[in-house]
């Protein structure tokens, strides 16, 4: 649904006048308009208060997933820009002298995600890399033993 939608007839009407709608095609659009219905409810339940506003007026789950693609995603020339400076920060991010391991993983780990919902993919073993060698030097005992 959310992806193809359905054909929706212009209106009620039409339903009830057009001779050709069999009682098949109608049970298939009742059908289809639960389905879209509860796709709906789905998204709008997913996303956050500030967020759904922009898709509340949107009759439709595949009129509402392509407000969120379009406004979350954007174009290709849109993602290479919003990922340049993901990747630059992914590879300059280092652990601080007195940073906490899980504050550390958590900076990092955010930027992994971000990269992720613009479509990068990120090899574990170039992940595992990284955290190992933007450990700070008390933590090589930590890297020696995952190592």
């Amino acid at each position: 649904m959310v992806q193809e939608g359905y054909e929706v007839p212009d209106s009620n009407d039409e339903l009830e006048d057009d001779e050709e709608l069999t009682a098949i095609r109608k049970a298939s659009l009742r059908e289809n308009v639960m389905k879209d219905a509860k796709a709906l409810g789905i998204i709008q339940g997913a996303v956050s208060d500030a967020v759904f506003p922009r898709i509340s007026n949107e009759e439709t789950s595949k009129a509402a997933w392509e407000v969120l693609q379009r406004e979350y995603k954007g174009d290709k020339k849109v993602t290479k820009a919003t990922l340049q400076p993901l990747r630059r920060d992914f590879e300059y991010t280092r652990m601080k002298k007195d940073e906490p391991l899980k504050d550390y993983f958590t900076r990092l780990f955010d930027v992994v995600n971000q990269m992720k919902t613009l479509g990068e993919e990120l090899p574990r073993e170039r992940l595992v890399q990284k955290l190992l060698n933007s450990l700070t030097r008390p933590c090589d005992s930590i890297v020696n033993i995952i190592e």
